[in-house]
């Protein structure tokens, strides 16, 4: 999930404390007397607890646990070398996080022929509890449509569309959230950033892949929302500065390019392409809740293919216009928008044929008295204020959050045994500490502007010319519209004949695409053929 950010911008068990031989069943590296000192830190220690389950048919291995991590500048040599090192004294207060995930690996699998994936969510400042128990895990919950889904009990059964049957799977909480903590001095400067979130993931990954000696299995990223700009730097990060080569990169939800998102693009004034590329998102919701003049087009596709044109067309040659679009030529701009989502034209010229995403949601069903969904705008609820000017909430995230964090705070406690006296923490405010500055590839320091790391998939892609990358979008979706990862993706500062390896998917779901049963099982079938296709496994 992902938060608006305005101007810049979701069977008891044995409990094991020990390191195990686990890793699909491969032996564990030799303990050489130095993995307590390599798994831990000042303040926290490595965790596992070990399960066993099936679900779709497939008997797996469950590890829920914590590896700790460290800042880049942290000194190895103080922890390993123990009190004894002069360095020591320096690194007793440095920042460290310790980092939950849970790690799925099928049953008698060898790790060398087995593809292994990295999955998490964004906010920033979200768990992966999203990706967890709605699309990938071996249990899902059962969440209404596109409506609020009733209150508790819930209902937890096997995920037929889980993605072991391609995969093993590490489902990863960023630090701070989910069971995922930090400590030490400056611990927020430490991990919440840009570049010290991927330094964290990154870091994370490496000590995963010693730790459950997956070094030579196929290895594919997987992030939703602000989890793709996660990608985009973790992947140039572990291939160029680590040479740990991925097969793959699958990205849903994608914002790479934070100068394109729809939320309070009025800040950053001539810059016109949020308006344009969330235009036909705008169109696909009008159509969905039947508020488009006229008669309803039959089919959603051919009709937002439409307006896709007309965004990158006429309408964005009218934005560029500024003051120089005459009042006839406004007025026709306006009427062909009304057309398209259905908002009054005296609206459009008001808000001078420029509408964010806030003032779309709070303003297509003002007639109802409802507020459109962000995450997802096939959802709907009562607008709280019916005077504001922008959406107040976002009803998605009122009608899911609970059956999902309920549903895994159980799991978690009941089936993976773990979690007894910790709060799991699905969502935290990281915004007050948050650095947006980013050091893009080659760059001699961190720029100071919105957020922008297409220059870093774009450098992966070139130094690994066998790297693939998978977009994957809903066509209901207001917090990363689907036609901005497309749009990023024709932009990326690659040659044309690297643009073969990036693949497209798109479903008639929103950000979540796994809330929509049907686009779940489209998601499974298309991200498992992808990693069929690119695993090397012969």
């Amino acid at each position: 999930m992902m938060k608006r950010v305005y101007g810049l911008v979701a069977t008891a068990a044995l409990a094991v404390t020990a390191a195990i031989a686990f890793a699909a069943d491969a032996p564990a590296p030799k303990d050489n007397g130095q993995a307590a000192a390599l798994y831990s830190g000042k303040f926290f220690k490595a965790e596992e607890s070990v399960t066993s389950g099936s679900a779709a048919g497939i008997s797996y291995k469950a590890i829920a646990g914590t590896l700790v991590v460290h800042p880049e500048d942290w000194n190895d040599v103080a922890q390993n070398g123990g009190k004894n090192n002069p360095d020591a004294k320096a690194d007793e207060s440095s920042a460290e996080a310790s980092m939950f995930f849970v790690y799925y690996a099928k049953t008698g699998a060898p790790p060398a022929s087995r593809p292994i994936t990295f999955i998490y969510n964004g906010g920033p400042g979200s768990s992966t509890v999203w990706l967890h128990m709605g699309a990938f895990g071996p249990k899902r919950v059962v969440t209404a449509d596109d409506t609020h889904t009733p209150a508790a009990p819930y209902q937890l059964v096997d995920n037929a569309s889980t993605l072991l049957d391609a995969s093993d799977l590490v489902f990863i909480d960023a630090p701070g959230t989910g069971f995922s903590r930090i400590a030490g001095k400056d611990k927020e400067k430490a991990f919440y950033g840009v570049d010290a979130d991927g330094q964290a993931f990154s870091n994370f990954i490496q000590e995963f892949l010693s730790k459950y000696n997956r070094w030579n299995s196929p290895k594919y990223l997987f992030g939703e929302s602000y989890g793709t700009p996660r990608s985009a730097v973790v992947i140039n990060d572990l291939q160029n500065d680590r040479s740990v080569d991925f097969n793959g990169v699958i990205l849903l939800s994608a914002i790479l390019n934070f100068n394109l998102s729809v939320d309070g693009p009025e800040t950053n004034p001539g810059i016109d392409q949020p308006y344009e590329i969330a235009l036909p998102t705008y169109a696909a919701t009008a159509w969905y809740h039947n508020k488009l003049p006229g008669k309803k087009p039959a089919e959603l596709l051919p009709f937002i293919h439409n307006v896709e044109q007309f965004a990158m067309g006429e309408y964005a040659w009218a934005l560029q216009r500024g003051a120089l679009l005459s009042p006839k030529k406004k007025l026709d701009i306006a009427t062909k928008l009304h057309n398209v989502t259905g908002l009054p034209v005296s609206y459009i010229l008001k808000a001078d044929l420029r509408i964010n995403g806030g003032e779309f949601e709070k303003t297509l069903q003002d007639d109802r008295d409802l507020t459109t969904g962000r995450l997802d705008t096939r959802f709907s609820g009562t607008t709280l204020d019916p005077l504001s000017e922008e959406a107040e909430y976002d009803p998605q995230s009122s009608a899911l959050s609970s059956a999902y964090v309920s549903a895994f705070n159980y799991y978690a406690r009941n089936q993976l045994d773990y979690g007894q006296g910790k709060e799991f923490k699905p969502m935290i405010d990281v915004f007050k500490w948050w650095d947006f500055k980013h050091k893009q590839p080659g760059a001699g320091f961190a720029f100071p502007g919105a957020t922008n790391v297409m220059p870093d998939l774009a450098n992966a892609m070139k130094q690994n010319p066998n790297l693939k990358v998978m977009l994957n979008g809903g066509y209901y979706d207001l917090a990363t519209p689907y036609y901005e990862g497309w749009y990023e993706m024709h932009h990326l500062p690659i040659p044309n004949r690297l643009q073969s390896n990036i693949s497209y998917h798109y479903y008639e779901s929103g950000h979540m695409v796994y809330a929509h049963e049907e686009s779940l099982k489209e998601l499974h079938d298309a991200v498992a053929a992808f990693i069929r296709s690119t695993s090397n496994v012969k």
